[in-house]
């Protein structure tokens, strides 16, 4: 794979698999934006119909992350449908069908870890070729929501110490919402933003946010000083004119001491055992308001085994058809009934409860970013 152009992975692999495995064939599908369908790789746009992740053999093993087998009708030959993650990022899924005699246990292990190395250099390959990109499309991007996927980390990851899993809706057009991390031996370090504003306004003001958080992050700076540093950057383009809602928090991962800064809207949850409530905090000016604006940093501790969720005013602020709000108690419960779900597809669920109960769609953006902390082992 690594000897194969960007664009023909999928091609070398399958004829690697043909050749020292027996494969009868090998597919790849790689889920959507939308985290709801499976898309083939192979299919040309139109042609090839998206596989469903709640109700198909593919889907099942994207979620729950285990290898599956599916014996093939009328045939002596078994698909194996294996996950494709790179460090909790779930990508997609792999088929690999095999004659029946040869799907031993030790060889779907070798698959397996063929499956892992693939995820690594589909990373890699999408610096040179929009291939994997278009094929995880159902529809077309807009601009603004380009712009924002692009920015992203990814939408999972996972590390000895934490799991995080994040979602973006509509996630076709999204505008203003986004989030960031970065992690070393030390320290995480999360930012939800939300740009004011709409379309292509609100996706440029999110940009220079969080790129000027990046740009202080990556210069060894607090966060405190990180939310100053964006603030006098993005007061400086719109002189108060433009603001962005703003959480910014920082995990010891020795000791599970957080610092948070509440820069504006986005809400901060912990679920501890069977407690779900919202964490207070001291409400600060939204990043570009004014001008040197100051920041403090809020301290609180997480314990192993506890669940963080932040989410954006899309959630929480989300009306039914009758008018009312979601609010505290709806999304308290929606908190509450993914509790046994893994991180990485506890966003997903809660937006889907969210789209069910204002039933319309609606062109406000929505984020919910779910950290589990597990706490470092000590020896």
């Amino acid at each position: 794979m690594r000897a194969a152009a960007p664009h023909a992975l999928l091609a070398a692999l399958r004829a690697e698999l043909i050749s020292a495995y027996g494969a009868l064939a090998v597919e790849l599908h790689l889920a959507d934006y939308g985290l709801r369908v499976l898309t083939s790789l192979d299919g040309p746009d139109g042609e090839s119909e998206p596989l469903s992740l709640h109700n198909t053999p593919e889907g099942r093993a994207f979620g729950s992350q285990e290898p599956r087998e599916q014996q093939v009708r009328h045939d002596d030959a078994v698909d194996h449908h294996l996950p494709v993650t790179v460090r909790g990022e779930r990508l997609g899924i792999l088929t690999v069908r095999l004659p029946q005699t040869l799907s031993t246990p030790e060889l779907v292990g070798e698959l397996t870890h063929v499956a892992d190395l693939l995820g690594h250099e589909i990373l890699v390959a999408e610096r040179d070729t929009d291939l994997y990109q278009r094929a995880r499309r159902t529809s077309r991007l807009t601009l603004a929501a380009e712009m924002q996927w692009q920015l992203l980390p990814a939408r999972a990851c996972t590390a000895a110490e934490f799991a995080i899993g994040a979602q973006l809706e509509p996630a076709y057009a999204i505008h203003g919402d986004n989030f960031d991390w970065a992690a070393d031996g030390d320290e995480l370090t999360l930012a939800v933003t939300n740009g004011m504003g709409e379309g292509i306004q609100a996706s440029l003001l999110t940009n220079l946010a969080v790129n000027a958080l990046r740009n202080a992050r990556r210069a060894g700076i607090g966060i405190a000083d990180q939310a100053a540093l964006a603030d006098q950057a993005i007061y400086d383009q719109h002189r108060g004119a433009s603001h962005v809602s703003t959480l910014l928090l920082r995990f010891e991962l020795a000791t599970g001491r957080v610092g948070v800064v509440d820069a504006g809207s986005p809400q901060l949850w912990i679920q501890r055992g069977r407690s779900v409530h919202r964490i207070e905090l001291e409400a600060q000016l939204p990043l570009g308001m004014f001008e040197e604006s100051q920041y403090t940093v809020q301290e609180f501790h997480v314990e192993p085994g506890d669940r963080l969720l932040l989410l954006s005013d899309g959630v929480y602020d989300a009306a039914s058809p009758l008018g009312e709000v979601y609010g505290d108690r709806m999304l308290a419960r929606a908190i509450q009934s993914t509790r046994l779900l893994p991180a990485a597809t506890v966003p997903r669920a809660i937006l889907g409860e969210l789209a069910e109960y204002r039933v319309t769609d609606t062109l406000d953006d929505a984020l919910v970013l779910c950290l589990d902390w597990f706490g470092r082992q000590k020896n």
